[in-house]
């Protein structure tokens, strides 16, 4: 993070640096006054208050607020707002273009709601309380309450060793530490993603599970904060440190898990729905060095006969990184066109990388941008000037009116279909906003130059070798290595004093960029592809981005603990941040990865929702296609992905209805077994679906834990009685991974896999039932024409199995005749089924009943197996 240039201190140490200088250094905040309740006007659904500095002020980080002003709404029975600002509300507060709030519609009733506000009067405290218990879940009694110009701090009471999840994006544990625990939230470029650092995202919620029952508490706010989670004496209490804004909490009920994920959705956001065609493998690299090379990735995928569903192009495509340009001598035009072309002819996509940062040169993006006034600028009035890929870089106010034009212009004619680069998707990175200049970066010209911006390219040649399927190639040049290395300097970004259009500091709203940048780039691509949901991946991003937008983790690197870290990253975004299309680079981003580690990820990536094999310019290749190993694990996981996508994308709808997650912890199952609260290595996908990966290197076992319930293997299908207790896998060949059915529900396969989704979408249906102890199961089914914002007709049924009989009911509009889609069921497998009078190691072994059937789903249906 850059110093400041205002008179301030920053409390939280974000990134490697904190800033300038303190106001007048004050007491600790323990010893502040804190503030008094006044002028109490209470109504059936809340509160309002004025809060009054109860002593001398402190003025720790600038000016203690002598009143202030207190609102408490029960917005619904499960959802309480309480918001503390300045009187007159004129300090920044995220602004509802980012972050639209909820219905303003209060609902719930302050006597009978699921949770209650109190308030101590002298000093100001408040608790959050369940009503049905009496269990305070919020409670800041005790902890005097500052509000300064520039620092906010707010403690609250929790129970020893609390379980606390989510205040992300980190890598650390999923279930967070403790003891000495900083959180900090300040978006800035973090390559490698070490862990306890701030990295590119922030998301302000965390959900406290107990025993008794699980709640949420989101703190809206953009500011740069700490967020500090500890444990002196046995007493455990997390703290608020807040740079700016103000204090505006919503607290939700819960008390499961998911009702707390749904009740944070209605709030935050439902995420969008992703086109079928995202949730197949996608590869790409950072380093392609030409057209030939990316020509050639496809073909060998082809020939190796491993599914790929879009290929994906990074920065090497432009001329010297300038964003909405090709290189014309290593990516013409021509020869992108044909690339995408062939692509789309074989049911295959492509996706493209755009960057915020807008090179600072005299051509035709740059001079568009100028003559519409959208490059952020200093104080002087003169053009804000960083340092990224394309050398000296401006960037664009996404609070500026003519930035969202100016970009869906950019991205028209740019990404024509007819006469450009005609992307399915698109990739956008680099929008913390990072800058790789130097504070406080007043020669930007010379820090480029120093630090080799834009990077030297690799010289022009031509094809070395026939491409299966691209005619025209074929020449005896041998390729080269790439010889310079990418250079990233993770705490640097645009300045804090920068004012963006209508008076808003970069201070402020430095975390919101990327998120904004999300926004305008969906309706860019919702405006040159009317009616078809937008694919777009970001890196940063603030709460509520999932409404637009997937994310990938960040340039992790090739290492067993990143592998380990992504599943628990992973989960933070799909249940506790509603963001569900997320996934990890696929072996790693930076460093060398190994074959063994390569297909242990091909494994764990296929349960990623957002499967992608990238890497970096300066490590090997590490295409699946590379090692007999990896090629075969990923051949088996993505057949296995691929044969349950319609499970997978069924989940993914009910998050985006709902917000029930797509991807679960096992304490969301399981939510009164302590055993799994601090689990992070397994996962469950959708609510079925166990998975269990190899976590060490050049291991053949795992320890897993196996709750107390009935499950099945889910490659043989025999039934396990899980004993809530761990257990060794052992035996598990590295192109693997263990994956367990949960008993009591009913998933749709495809029949087969295919090279494509749209292939896949021609195969009948198997449905597998694996009932629970009583012999029952459930699930659902939803099918669309996988591609369009608003569905004509859709599948949605719900199926139930009871007494040998599965019955399924619902919807039948989709009939599948537009694009050869399959709607009908082929056979049904019953797992669990017991042979009488056979005996084997002791107990009656199990068996995997099928039988065959023929029937569409047109209307509700009823099969006895």
């Amino acid at each position: 993070m850059p110093f400041l240039t205002r008179s301030a201190v920053i409390l939280v140490s974000i990134g490697f640096v904190l800033a300038t200088t303190v106001i007048r250094p004050g007491a600790p905040a323990n010893s502040c006054p804190g503030y008094r309740v006044t002028s109490v006007k209470e109504t059936t659904t809340g509160l309002t208050a004025k809060l009054q500095l109860a002593g001398t002020a402190c003025n720790i980080y600038g000016r203690d607020l002598e009143s202030l002003k207190l609102q408490v709404t029960y917005d619904s029975n499960s959802r309480i707002h309480v918001k503390i600002t300045d009187p007159d509300e004129r300090r920044y507060q995220v602004p509802g273009e980012v972050f639209p709030r909820p219905d303003r519609t209060a609902t719930g009733l302050a006597k009978s709601s699921d949770i209650a506000f109190t308030y101590a009067s002298s000093p100001f405290g408040f608790t959050i309380s369940r009503r049905s218990t009496g269990e305070k879940l919020f409670d800041t009694t005790g902890n005097p309450l500052v509000f300064e110009s520039q620092y906010l701090r707010l403690k609250t009471s929790l129970p020893t060793d609390p379980n606390i999840y989510g205040l992300g994006e980190h890598t650390d544990s999923f279930r967070l530490p403790n003891v000495n625990y900083t959180r900090t939230l300040w978006s800035r470029d973090s390559y490698g993603i070490p862990q306890n650092s701030n990295l590119y995202g922030n998301h302000p919620i965390y959900f406290d599970h107990r025993k008794s029952g699980t709640h949420g508490v989101f703190l809206l706010n953009s500011n740069g904060m700490d967020i500090k989670l500890e444990t002196v004496n046995g007493r455990s209490s997390l703290e608020y440190n807040v740079i700016g804004g103000v204090l505006d909490l919503y607290f939700f009920a819960g008390p499961k898990p998911v009702a707390v994920a749904k009740q944070y959705a209605e709030v935050a956001g439902l995420p969008a729905m992703m086109p079928y065609w995202g949730l197949g493998f996608h590869q790409c690299r950072y380093g392609y060095r030409d057209w030939i090379d990316v020509a050639e990735a496809i073909a060998n995928y082809s020939i190796a006969e491993i599914p790929l569903e879009t290929m994906w192009t990074d920065i090497d495509y432009m001329y010297n990184r300038w964003v909405f340009t090709l290189d014309p001598e290593r990516f013409p035009l021509d020869k992108v066109r044909k690339i995408v072309d062939y692509l789309h002819e074989h049911d295959q996509h492509y996706i493209v990388m755009v960057d915020p940062a807008t090179a600072y040169q005299n051509y035709p993006t740059f001079n568009r941008g100028e003559a519409d006034a959208i490059w952020l600028k200093e104080a002087d009035g003169s053009i804000h000037k960083g340092v990224v890929w394309p050398g000296v870089a401006v960037f664009p106010d996404w609070f500026h009116p003519n930035t969202g034009p100016f970009w869906t212009a950019e991205f028209a004619e740019f990404f024509s279909a007819n006469a450009g680069v005609d992307i399915d998707g698109v990739w956008i990175d680099m929008n913390e906003p990072a800058s790789f200049c130097n504070y406080p970066c007043k020669d930007p010209e010379a820090d480029a130059a120093k630090q080799k911006m834009p990077p030297q390219r690799l010289p022009v040649r031509e094809p070395p070798r026939y491409t299966h399927r691209f005619p025209g190639t074929g020449n005896a040049i041998l390729a080269a290595q790439s010889a310079e290395r990418r250079v990233r300097l993770s705490d640097r970004t645009v300045h804090t004093d920068i004012m963006h259009y209508g008076g808003l500091s970069e201070y402020d709203t430095h975390n919101l960029y990327g998120t904004m940048m999300s926004d305008t780039t969906y309706e860019a691509m919702l405006a040159r592809r009317p009616g078809l949901r937008p694919l777009i991946i970001t890196r940063s991003t603030f709460a509520g981005a999932g409404k637009r937008v997937g994310k990938w983790l960040g340039d992790n690197l090739s290492q067993w603990d990143h592998y380990r870290w992504s599943i628990a990253g992973m989960l933070g975004f799909a249940s506790i941040y509603q963001i569900p299309m997320v996934g990890s680079d696929v072996c790693g981003f930076g460093g060398n990865t190994t074959e063994t580690l390569c297909a242990r990820w091909a494994s764990l990536g296929a349960f990623n929702p957002f499967f992608r094999n990238h890497n970096g310019d300066t490590s090997i290749s590490q295409e699946f296609y590379l090692w007999p190993l990896v090629a075969s694990s990923a051949r088996k996981s993505i057949n296995i992905r691929y044969r349950l996508l319609d499970y997978i994308y069924t989940a993914m709808h009910r998050q985006s209805i709902d917000g029930t997650p797509l991807l679960n912890p096992l304490f969301f199952k399981y939510p009164k077994d302590t055993n799994t609260y601090p689990i992070d290595t397994q996962f469950i996908y959708g609510n079925a679906l166990l998975v269990s990966p190899v976590t060490e290197e050049n291991s053949t076992s795992v320890e897993v834990y196996l709750p107390k319930d009935t499950l099945y293997d889910f490659h043989t299908g025999k039934k396990i009685q899980g004993e809530g207790k761990n257990v060794t896998l052992t035996d598990i060949l590295f192109d693997e991974i263990p994956l367990h059915i949960l008993g009591g529900n009913i998933l749709p396969f495809r029949s087969s896999s295919a090279r494509t989704t749209a292939e896949l979408r021609t195969r009948p249906f198997t449905i597998v039932v694996a009932p629970d102890e009583r012999g029952e199961a459930s699930g659902s089914l939803y099918i669309d024409d996988g591609v369009s914002l608003q569905q004509k007709a859709v599948i949605d049924v719900t199926m139930e199995f009871k007494n040998g009989r599965l019955r399924i009911k619902g919807k039948f509009g989709f009939k599948g005749e537009g694009d050869g889609a399959s709607v009908k069921i082929e056979s049904v497998k019953v797992l669990g089924k017991k042979r009488e009078g056979v005996k084997g190691d002791g107990e009656e072994e199990a068996e995997v009943v099928e039988k065959k059937f023929d029937v569409k789903l047109v209307r509700d249906v009823e099969f006895e197996v």
